[in-house]
């Protein structure tokens, strides 16, 4: 596209930003700058409301663990373990929002905020910093780059051990999303990870390993102290108030990194040409609209596009941010309605990928989607 012509496209965009009025599909697709310019209203940030969430949330999770304890009936610990983990996952959302600046005002505060709010979590800060904001945002959906949920080809999978075979068909099956995400970005990627999935070695990556270590064993030990105080069986409490709470944690996050990237209207590229090309920062990621209001119970962190979009804007504001983009973007957001059955049809259909014909395969390298553009017409440079 000439310079003329993107100029002509950017401001059009401009004006229709200032009318209110939505872009059509048949035309190019506004520069991003433009688009992250209908969202700056929405990328201010209240200190005090960002304190006040983590309050609140730190709050909710050490009285669900003190209700494990206090508790007797098993199935009353097993609820509230499970409460726990679900916590836990708000209180990453919050520290995912400190670790991308965009929590408070305050830089050095939303570093501090931000480990603070990961250690129920056992995130390490900073190589949750690398591995999602440098990799995952930056390269969204880009075969050898962003490595969340990255499909394999016909011919990776075949090369697997049998071993690592199973694995693939149960990460890829919709029951396992927090065993994938505690073995393949956890374990490998974020807690003391090896040269082979972290090369860079820096201090502070092994310092916050060891925070989240040291967490992790203040809390175990918590529950050790809390057991003999009661009376109660020490690996009865471990489970319930540490096993549950961090499993559902990971069974949680799993599932949200997992729809938020993978439908059967979602193109993963392994060219990084044709991936700038698809505006991969709109194209490459799904608003899931939950029901009874969980989206707004897990901090609004469906509301997806937007924060791809923009990063910089805070948890608080991200539905208001999505639904403006909605509105000046129609017909180029992916917008799924969640439920068990199309979960599970995801699953279904997007096991492998081949790159040649640009479609989701099952594990017999039969093709069961092709992932359509919703923006076909070129756009601006």
């Amino acid at each position: 596209m000439s310079d003329t012509a993107t100029s002509s496209v950017t401001d059009s965009a401009v004006l229709a930003a200032a009318a209110d009025e939505p872009i059509a599909p048949q035309n190019p697709m506004p520069h991003r700058k433009v688009i992250r310019s209908w969202l700056k209203p929405m990328a201010q940030r209240n200190t005090l409301l960002a304190l006040g969430l983590l309050v609140v949330d730190y709050a909710l999770f050490l009285g669900l663990i003190s209700a494990v304890v206090a508790v007797s009936s098993l199935w009353l610990k097993l609820l509230f373990g499970l409460m726990a983990g679900f916590v836990i996952g708000r209180l990453f959302i919050i520290g995912h929002d400190a670790c991308h600046q965009s929590l408070t005002e305050h830089r050095d505060l939303n570093k501090v905020l931000g480990r603070i709010a990961f250690l129920p979590s056992l995130t390490p800060y900073s190589l949750w910093d690398v591995g999602h904001n440098v990799v995952h945002h930056g390269y969204t959906c880009l075969k050898g780059t962003d490595f969340v949920w990255e499909p394999l080809t016909p011919a990776e999978y075949e090369a697997l051990s049998p071993v690592d075979r199973v694995l693939q068909r149960l990460y890829r099956s919709g029951w396992a999303p927090g065993l994938y995400y505690m073995i393949e970005i956890w374990w490998k990627r974020e807690f003391f990870p090896s040269e082979k999935h972290m090369p860079t070695r820096r201090a502070i990556f092994t310092r916050d390993s060891q925070l989240t270590l040291g967490a992790g064993a203040v809390w175990l030990l918590a529950l050790a102290i809390a057991a003999f105080a009661t009376g109660q069986s020490l690996l009865t409490l471990w489970f319930f108030g540490f096993a549950v709470p961090f499993f559902f944690w990971c069974s949680m996050i799993g599932f949200v990194v997992y729809v938020h990237h993978t439908h059967e209207k979602i193109s993963w590229h392994n060219d990084k040409l044709a991936w700038s090309k698809a505006q991969p920062f709109v194209s490459t990621t799904v608003h899931l609209l939950m029901p009874l209001r969980l989206g707004a119970l897990m901090h609004h962190i469906m509301e997806h596009t937007a924060h791809h979009v923009d990063m910089s804007i805070p948890l608080y504001h991200l539905k208001k941010a999505q639904d403006k983009l909605e509105h000046m973007l129609p017909e180029r957001i992916v917008i799924q309605q969640f439920s068990w059955r199309w979960y599970f049809d995801t699953a279904r259909k997007c096991k492998l990928y081949c790159f040649e014909r640009q479609a989701w395969l099952d594990f017999k390298g039969r093709v069961t989607a092709f992932p359509r553009r919703l923006h076909p017409i070129p756009t601006a440079a």
